[in-house]
């Protein structure tokens, strides 16, 4: 019997309660080029198969306040703008999220959607409506009344800025409306079976009216449990704790962010005591924490990806040259080489732990149909060269020397070209789609299968660096989006991972994870979707 998505969100009388900066989730893998720790994500090969959290950790005792906790995150935030930063938790997503809160978080060990700033959420019996009640008497840090009308104006203001997500929000959105002082009402044009996943993101950040009253002055001020009290971009941020916060003061009495470079560094610090928590995604590091410490533990699909340019005038334009890309390449020669084996190499799009696994098969090596496929394409006219592109960090050399070669010896000439940083690694990405191959992540998590998949596929996506361009695609990705039960999406995924199959727009590589790690008397953080992890609720034992 197929389930309903309702059941999976939670039932109950009231609600439904009862988941790169921009290279993080969506582009070429780095650590800033300085650490060695790449995008991609992953863990050994005992790494759990279902996001919660993991790890032994001494039986907790009553909290305690006071105390300061530092968090060392993969990539610091140069802006708390969230339309101006990717807000997941590898990019400025559990540092906003402390300032402004979420409207929902996504609870992985009840695999369900959650209160949070709201009271509930409520889908309606033809999936086309979702009512969020908010709690009363919630304020903003300026004093100001979190009601209704701030959350439509911050939601507003958030797709008319363009934040993450804002594309998928505008098309399937009818309307927003304050329908009370603590009722929202979103109105949609077809059913969305992702639509609670954009509250736990930027959408479900909500701003006071006085952050952006000048748009030339933003300042951060939301409804979350701390405030800030120095920013320094992309280097640090300190955070105090608020007295009148509606879940109550935190425990903390600072809570700071810094920025260390690779997981190496990161781990470390945290041997040595000098923070407290960090975010881990290459698979040796997230294998060597996770043999230390406790933390939040998140597999991920499609975490390691090749990315093809299918535009005009690339080679990438041609199918058969694609396919030949896919048949050159073993994925086990990239998790040797660049993560001495820890890492989960497949080309399945969804990996055999996922609830959306299918049997869609998996490409596999084989290098005379792919030097045949190659010297077809020469004698067409293809001159063989490709430029592959990447930053210029030991993993990301290391998987782009693998790549390489894998594809000179059926017959490309590969150049591999290194960015200086990674600001012009996303403009030859995003802004002159200037590379024929890269590496990278879509990081998928089963909470949320479809929006990152929607993101790099969809025609008109902006986040489509590829060039990819198929109706038929648009289709499918918006039979999955309507999808009202879990054996509808299954089935729309598991197309959408055939069409890929077939076309070959991009290669998947290999699944990973993200992991959240926090010293032994670290209590009470509460992660969501994509590792953004809430510590409002947090403190540390003495």
């Amino acid at each position: 019997m197929a389930q309903s998505r309702r059941r999976r969100l939670g039932t109950g009388a009231v609600a439904l309660f009862a988941s790169a900066a921009l290279l993080a989730g969506c582009s070429s893998g780095g650590d800033s080029g300085s650490g060695g720790e790449s995008g991609s994500s992953g863990g050994g090969s005992s790494d759990a198969t279902q996001a919660g959290i993991i790890g032994d950790q001494p039986e907790a005792g009553d909290p305690v306040s006071g105390g300061t906790l530092s968090f060392a995150g993969f990539s610091m935030p140069s802006s708390l703008d969230p339309t101006k930063t990717q807000p997941a938790g590898s990019t400025g997503g559990t540092e906003m999220a402390n300032i402004y809160d979420l409207l929902v978080r996504y609870d992985a060990d009840k695999q369900q959607y959650v209160p949070q700033l709201a009271k509930s959420l409520t889908e309606s019996d033809d999936h086309l409506t979702w009512t969020i009640g908010l709690r009363e008497g919630v304020t903003f840090s300026d004093g100001t009344p979190l009601d209704a009308q701030a959350v439509v104006d911050s939601m507003n203001r958030y797709t008319e800025n363009r934040g993450a997500n804002s594309q998928q929000f505008k098309a399937g959105v009818k309307s927003i409306e304050a329908t009370d002082p603590q009722t929202v009402t979103v109105t949609l044009n077809a059913p969305w079976s992702e639509f609670p996943a954009v509250l736990t993101f930027g959408y479900g950040m909500i701003l006071a009216p006085a952050a952006y009253a000048d748009p030339n002055d933003f300042k951060p001020i939301g409804a979350g449990p701390f405030t800030v009290t120095e920013f320094a971009p992309a280097r640090s941020l300190e955070l105090a704790p608020r007295e009148d916060y509606w879940d109550g003061k935190p425990y903390l009495d600072t809570l700071k962010f810094v920025d260390i470079a690779g997981g190496q560094p990161r781990i470390q610090a945290m041997d040595s005591g000098g923070v407290q928590m960090t975010f881990l995604r290459s698979p040796e590091w997230v294998t060597a924490a996770k043999a230390k410490y406790p933390g939040f533990y998140e597999p991920l699909n499609a975490a390691d990806v090749l990315q093809i340019n299918n535009r005009e005038g690339r080679p990438g334009a041609d199918p058969n040259i694609r396919k030949a890309i896919a048949l050159a390449m073993n994925p086990d020669v990239i998790n040797q080489r660049a993560f001495g084996g820890d890492g989960h190499p497949t080309t399945k799009v969804f990996a055999e732990w996922s609830k959306w696994h299918n049997d869609v098969p998996a490409f596999t090596q084989d290098t005379a149909q792919a030097k045949q496929l190659v010297d077809a394409a020469k004698a067409n006219g293809f001159d063989g060269n490709m430029t592959y592109l990447s930053v210029n960090s030991p993993v990301s050399q290391a998987i782009a020397t693998s790549t390489q070669a894998m594809l000179n010896a059926v017959g490309f000439n590969v150049d591999v070209q290194y960015t200086a940083t990674v600001t012009d690694m996303v403009k030859r990405l995003y802004v002159d789609h200037d590379f024929d191959i890269t590496y990278s992540s879509y990081s998928i998590s089963d909470a949320v299968p479809f929006m990152r998949l929607d993101s790099a596929l969809r025609s008109d996506s902006s986040n489509n660096i590829l060039g990819y361009n198929s109706p038929e695609m648009d289709k499918l990705l918006d039979t999955a989006q309507h999808a009202t039960t879990d054996d509808a999406e299954k089935a729309a995924l598991k197309a959408i991972e055939q069409k890929i199959h077939n076309d070959v727009p991009y290669l998947n590589l290999g699944w990973g994870s993200n992991f959240v790690a926090w010293k032994p008397n670290v209590y009470g953080a509460m992660p969501s979707n994509d590792g953004i992890t809430l510590l409002g609720n947090t403190w540390i034992q003495q």
